[in-house]
């Protein structure tokens, strides 16, 4: 049950007053909250887990830092064989965003772990660069928690690498399998559950606009 839906099932069978004083004293409580949290830093942010959207909702991430005014730089660690659309929208913002795709296809496409080992530690080495260059305040490591779950990359090396980020600069890791290590460093991470889908329930195909 959502925070939206647990309120309103309390909310039911309230007169229209009780409801208002309700909902006065809710504001109260969260206008306290968001008082008590003054302090800002930079985070490690990390989207994982078997359903769809991890890429997509740090894309929204960097959109909204885009309308800050703010640098971004994307490294994609898996994509590149093909041009993905998000990169023919980003390029709108030539000054702002540094964008990177450093793959060559998903691992089952390339079927050459040396070689993709050998892109991912390039990947890694190019991020990394972003990553400690205190102009830029995003930075967006597409697909690399899949090169850590192959081992591609040591888990060890990337978290090292996040830990000399400038202090109010964000991070943002993507992909299935991130590992607990990376998990347990970062400030925050969202687990993308998936309950359905069309490819595997339905025949539908990757579909432009929606998976590209």
């Amino acid at each position: 049950m959502t925070d939206s839906t647990a309120t309103e099932s309390r909310t039911e069978g309230l007169t229209a007053e009780q409801h208002q004083q309700k909902m006065r004293r809710r504001k109260e409580v969260q206008d306290q909250r968001v008082a008590e949290r003054s302090k800002e830093k930079g985070l490690v942010i990390v989207h994982t887990g078997n359903g769809k959207g991890k890429t997509t909702a740090a894309l929204g991430i960097v959109l909204r830092s885009l309308g800050h005014g703010y640098k971004v730089a994307i490294v994609q660690f898996i994509k590149g064989a093909w041009e993905p659309a998000e990169k023919a929208v980003l390029e709108q913002w030539p000054d702002q965003l540094m964008f990177h795709a450093m793959g060559e296809g998903f691992t089952w496409e390339t079927q050459d772990r040396d070689r993709d080992t050998q892109k991912a530690q390039k990947a890694w080495q190019t991020a990394l660069s972003y990553i400690q260059d205190p102009d830029y305040q995003l930075v967006l490591l597409d697909e690399v928690n899949i090169a850590l779950k192959h081992g591609y990359l040591e888990t060890d090396a990337v978290i090292q690498g996040l830990t000399s980020k400038p202090e109010m600069s964000h991070v943002i890791l993507t992909g299935r399998g991130a590992p607990e290590a990376l998990i347990e460093q970062a400030d925050l991470v969202t687990e993308m559950t998936m309950v359905k889908h069309p490819f595997r329930e339905q025949g539908v195909k990757a579909q432009a606009g929606i998976e590209f």
